[in-house]
């Protein structure tokens, strides 16, 4: 079924090159788009129409075509005047329409088919044999992007997406719930990893500058070379979309490929995350520390443990950094400037990150 705007623009747009108003409207009558305002009431003539062995007639001044999806009687199509002219224009109305049913319906079986294949409920075989007779090629190289605003998607919002962003007749764009639309993009043989920030960026901008304020986050997964591996790509994307959001909350673009130990924690049951901070830190919190010393951390770590280089950043004496790291390991019993200490201090803090993450969707 073509959605009443789509009726309404394509019959403006028919108006607007033949002169000729046009009206669509469904088996009982009821107007679903129209260039012009009757102020008749055409359900019995169009119940009567439907109800004929004939494909057009003319009813009260206007010319009536009938306008099928396979066999079946979908819409009924009214052409202002009764003229041969008119009735020529009318034919060819109906037939675009017609065509766009056909078209939209292709659209439809594709589109379920890879929500389908992005959730995994195909079997290996019907994989396949659907996208040979949706023709669509099996060995290309495709990667999925999801896209995700703070608000829920409607069927206009995808659509909008979908004029944006659908470039490529080879590309995909869906949803498979209320709230991420999916690019299934497919790439070129020449198009690497390297380039999926840029897409990603060009993504960004293009929703960004048609007036989309709100934040957006754009997640994706890996290159895959055949169809059967595109639910792969996109379960790595809505990974990365949920990772990122706890240990990258600043980035709104964010890959698979850069997630590091942030997708193991990701993984670790609750219970396992709490005995851990305990037998660490001894029941404190690593982000029970004060400002200071956090900001001393975080700063040592970007640095790549080098004390001079921090203390320079900082705008304080390399002694008193050193102050700092030793008081610190009198407290929590690990030394920073000791690799093994400092890769178990890291991590302490991201399952810290992540408990309160999941802790705060409970409430």
């Amino acid at each position: 079924m073509i959605s009443n705007q789509i009726l309404q623009n394509t019959i403006e747009g028919l108006k607007g090159i033949s002169r000729v108003d046009f009206c669509v409207l469904d088996t009982e009558g009821k107007e679903l788009a129209a260039t012009f305002e009757s102020g008749q009431d055409r359900s019995e003539a169009v119940l009567s129409f439907v109800e004929s062995p004939a494909d057009s007639q003319v009813i009260q001044g206007c010319q009536f075509f009938k306008i099928f999806d396979e066999q079946r009687l979908e819409y009924v199509l009214l052409a202002d005047g009764d003229s041969e002219d008119v009735y020529m224009l009318g034919k060819i109305a109906a037939f675009q329409i017609q065509s766009l049913l056909v078209a939209y319906k292709e659209r439809f079986d594709k589109d379920n088919f890879i929500k389908n294949l992005l959730l995994d409920n195909l079997l290996l075989v019907d994989i396949y044999n659907r996208a040979k007779k949706l023709h669509i090629d099996t060995e290309a190289k495709r990667v999925i992007f999801i896209i995700e605003t703070s608000h829920e998607k409607d069927n206009a919002a995808l659509e909008n997406v979908r004029s944006l962003l659908g470039g490529r007749s080879k590309d995909f764009i869906t949803a498979v719930d209320e709230k991420n639309i999916i690019v299934v993009k497919e790439l070129t043989d020449k198009e690497s990893g390297r380039e999926l920030e840029k897409m990603a960026k060009e993504m960004l901008d293009t929703l960004h500058s048609e007036g989309e304020e709100e934040r957006i986050r754009i997640a994706y997964g890996t290159i895959v070379n055949d169809i059967k591996e595109v639910s792969k790509s996109y379960k790595e994307a809505k990974l990365a979309l949920d990772v990122g959001k706890i240990f990258f909350d600043e980035k709104d673009i964010i890959a698979f490929a850069t997630l590091g130990i942030g997708r193991l924690i990701y993984q670790l049951p609750l219970p396992l995350c709490r005995m851990f901070i305990k037998e660490i830190f001894e029941g404190k919190s690593p982000d029970e520390f004060d400002e200071e010393t956090l900001t001393t951390i975080n700063k040592f770590f970007e640095n790549s443990l080098n004390v001079s280089e921090t203390s320079r950043q900082l705008y304080i004496h390399r002694n008193t950094l050193v102050y700092r790291l030793d008081k610190l390991q009198k407290s929590t019993g690990l030394d920073l400037r000791v690799f093994e200490d400092t890769i178990t201090f890291k991590i302490a803090l991201m399952v810290v990150k992540y408990m309160k993450y999941m802790e705060s969707l409970e409430y």
